[in-house]
């Protein structure tokens, strides 16, 4: 099996001076195994082929480090919804998060992994490597393919994960386990042979250098179909008025956000897909790049949110942190660390006015899910059109670099045709997905039980047990013989 995004050429493109950190490293690593080699008798091809071995080995530690780093995000996105939904819904949106990983592992085992990097049918689907078993597989072009399935197991999961905040508080369990089976197992993944896996983008010269919309902008496309066809919880319009509906643990979004951003040098720097051959230094740089986009979007967002709003808002400040992380993520490895500022800036200011626009039009998205990871991927992608280098470019085999360093138009086309071509295939599959769900098992949870929240009447127990949960007046339904149990205040939301 080939994985196509594993034989493309470091990009180098971050700089022209390269530190010779590893080179120097490698340098003085294989004096010594020349060294030890005439000492024990070994051969020059042993001593080789025991280098070789140590660099593979190195790569593939780097691939399960990042891989982790990734998974990790899991966390940074339970804690983050958690705070932003209701604390009558808290445990329903941590237990989705819990069961899209565990899923997504069995999914992406069986199908997903096939799908995305199985051996080309055509240019639109992998078509083998399903269920694979020890020893199957192996390396190839330097690279463990075990440790792949892996890393990109970690990203399919961020993928699944970034819809349930799209629908939370009101959305059927049920519903969820079975969404997210089909975005794991085959929209994302077909997505991905597109971009990644040796399919018609990749061949186009796409550039999506860690997935702004490969991987962000598929979860947020999925969850904006889902937020259409779901609604919007009750009390969030009435009217012409729009009604905050505030979270209810701001500490516990923030902490999500840190560990997010944390996360992010796995989902970034970890896509160099190696440290051999220069990309230790290329990954430091990308490191540099994410970090300097992260802070620029959290710095405007709080600006536009104080100037619009007359407050510096919390929430669209970790949002904001968030858009430039997602902005950034295209094009880590293309562009020049002023223009990651420039491009972390703009998405940080474009998140707070998209999550205005999206409650405008009165799609509900109660952690700005839609903003953050869709109309930011958009841009994220966009912009590698308009600030990637020449030497990114061409290491990539994209046909052109970016219009504002002198590349024209051509690289900003072919972006423009790889986000409209995800958009569409997402929002068709995604629509008809959630049209099928709404219309055999349900999507929405009967009103009752949105007044008096998921965590009661969903799984039976809420996040803080020593404090009531369900409003007065509100009817829940409980079995003979059971006690309700109590979930917390609900004096967090604004809407019921």
């Amino acid at each position: 099996m080939t994985v196509a995004r594993l034989v493309r050429t470091p990009s180098l493109s971050l700089g022209a001076v390269r530190k010779p950190g590893l080179g120097l490293f490698l340098g003085i690593l294989t004096g010594l195994l020349a060294t030890f080699g005439i000492a024990y008798g070994q051969t020059v091809e042993e001593n080789a082929a025991a280098l070789a071995d140590i660099i593979l080995a190195v790569d593939t530690i780097w691939f399960v480090i990042a891989g982790i780093l990734v998974f990790f995000m899991q966390a940074g996105f339970g804690l983050l919804e958690a705070g932003f939904v209701r604390v009558k819904n808290t445990a329903n949106i941590l237990m989705k998060n819990v069961l899209d990983a565990s899923l997504g592992a069995v999914v992406w085992w069986a199908v997903g992994f096939g799908f995305a990097f199985g051996g080309s049918q055509g240019s639109f689907i992998g078509g083998d490597s399903f269920f694979p078993a020890l020893g199957g597989l192996t390396e190839t072009d330097g690279v463990s393919e075990a440790a792949v399935f892996f890393f990109q197991w970690a990203f399919a999961a961020t993928a699944a994960t970034i819809v349930s905040g799209a629908l939370a508080e009101r959305t059927k369990f049920s519903a969820y386990l079975f969404y997210t089976v089909f975005v794991t197992g085959i929209i994302y993944p077909i997505v991905i042979h597109w971009g990644w896996g040796g399919g018609w983008l990749g061949d186009r010269g796409f550039m999506d250098y860690a997935g702004s919309t490969l991987v962000h902008s598929v979860g947020a496309w999925a969850g904006l179909m889902g937020a259409i066809l779901v609604g919007p919880r009750i009390g969030k319009y009435v009217g012409s008025e729009i009604r905050a509906i505030p979270g209810h643990n701001m500490t516990l979004a923030t902490l999500g956000m840190f560990i997010l951003w944390f996360g992010w040098y796995g989902f970034n720097p970890g896509s160099t897909l190696g440290l051999s051959g220069g990309l230790a230094t290329e990954a430091a740089w990308i490191a540099i790049n994410t970090t300097l986009s992260a802070g620029a979007g959290a710095i405007v967002a709080v600006a536009v949110a104080k100037l619009r709003y007359g407050k510096a808002d919390l929430g669209l400040t970790l949002n904001g942190a968030l858009a430039g992380l997602v902005s950034i993520t295209a094009g880590c490895g293309f562009v020049e660390p002023w223009a990651a500022l420039i491009i972390g800036s703009i998405g940080g200011g474009l998140v707070v006015l998209s999550v205005e626009m999206f409650d405008r039009i009165r799609v509900d998205d109660p952690v700005g899910a839609i903003s953050v990871h869709g109309t930011c991927g958009v841009w994220g992608t966009l912009a590698v059109g308009l600030f990637a280098t020449a030497g990114a470019a061409e290491a990539w085999g994209a046909p052109g670099h970016g219009l504002f360093m002198g590349g024209g138009f051509r690289a900003l086309l072919e972006q423009l045709i790889g986000v409209l071509a995800i958009l569409g295939w997402v929002t068709v599959t995604a629509g008809i997905l959630f049209f099928v769900i709404k219309n055999t098992i349900g999507l929405r949870v009967p009103e009752n039980e949105e007044l008096a929240g998921l965590d009661v009447q969903e799984h039976g127990i809420g996040a803080y047990p020593e404090f009531p949960t369900v409003a007065p007046g509100v009817a829940v339904e409980v079995s003979a013989g059971e006690e309700l149990p109590a979930a917390g205040s609900a004096a967090g939301g604004g809407g019921d």
